[in-house]
């Protein structure tokens, strides 16, 4: 199993961690603490274009294998830039970390991002009704949990940022797991998936699909042995049932994680599934 957990940081750092060259017009918001636990702070990065920025915020999951490494800005803007060319403002999410935290407990820091950039949306320059969200693997299964699993917030909470939707408008998800059951304290190397088994139905994204879920985009490579595409198939059939706007992009030949042209082909994809769905008025 453990050259499974090394390709997933290996396919961690080719998403998020490009060489550090600096984005020319980018303001940047590091260490942005969006909640507390254990004594520990929960950050994101902001990246903000200058000028025309379109009031869209992208919340990208920053997680491979569910561990959520934290890198300096300048590290991984360059991923970004796509996004930031567009006019995006892109919030780099990191959330409680494997193997110190499991599923349940990382759903709902991503759950408590998506809501306190809503409730301070004006702050960050963005449109609390455009957030998107993205990531690849376990970063893609967060970002369908937000699709499909999100919720209006809890009126009654003595904490403002819970009672705040963490509902998403558009999700383009990398190769992710949308159905962990079979996982569930099987996989050593993967210590995130070490809780009671009966709850995971309830961080299955498959098992969610609803009429109301937001624009999904799936990208998956054909030959990826980690996490394979019938994960991806499964839930895009849930998808057109439920007649959600839903799209399967598959890039041929390719495992888990896209290099040189099949990552410009799938970075494209993201950009003009997003600039679809949320620069609409």
């Amino acid at each position: 199993m453990k050259w499974r957990i090394k390709s997933l940081v290996i396919i961690f750092l080719v998403l998020c961690v490009t060489e550090a060259h600096g984005v020319e017009g980018v303001e940047i918001i590091p260490d942005v603490v969006y909640g507390h636990k254990h004594g520990m702070a929960l950050t994101f990065d902001v990246f903000k274009p200058k000028q025309e920025a379109k009031g869209v915020g992208i919340l990208f999951m920053v997680s491979g294998g569910w561990r959520s490494r934290w890198r300096s800005p300048e590290q991984s803007i360059g991923w970004f830039k796509p996004m930031l060319d567009k006019g995006f403002t892109v919030f780099a999410v990191r959330h409680g970390s494997s193997p110190k935290y499991v599923i349940p407990e990382i759903v709902e820091d991503v759950r408590r991002s998506v809501r306190f950039i809503r409730l301070r949306a004006k702050k960050f320059g963005v449109d609390p009704e455009r957030l998107g969200v993205t990531g690849g693997s376990a970063g893609g299964h967060l970002s369908l949990m937000l699709g499909t699993a999100s919720d209006n917030g809890e009126a009654d909470s003595k904490d403002e940022v819970l009672r705040v939707s963490d509902r998403v408008a558009a999700v383009v998800a990398y190769f992710p797991p949308t159905d962990i059951r079979p996982w569930i304290n099987k996989l050593d190397d993967y210590p995130a998936l070490n809780f009671e088994e009966e709850k995971g139905a309830v961080y299955s994204p498959l098992l969610h699909v609803s009429r109301d879920d937001a624009p999904t985009l799936l990208i998956h490579g054909d030959k990826d042995e980690l996490v394979p595409l019938d994960h991806s198939e499964k839930i895009l059939a849930e998808f057109m049932k439920q007649k959600v706007t839903s799209e399967l992009l598959v890039i041929k030949g390719a495992g888990h994680g896209f290099r040189g042209e099949d990552g410009e082909r799938a970075s494209e994809a993201m950009v003009g599934w997003f600039e679809k769905h949320l620069l609409k008025k």
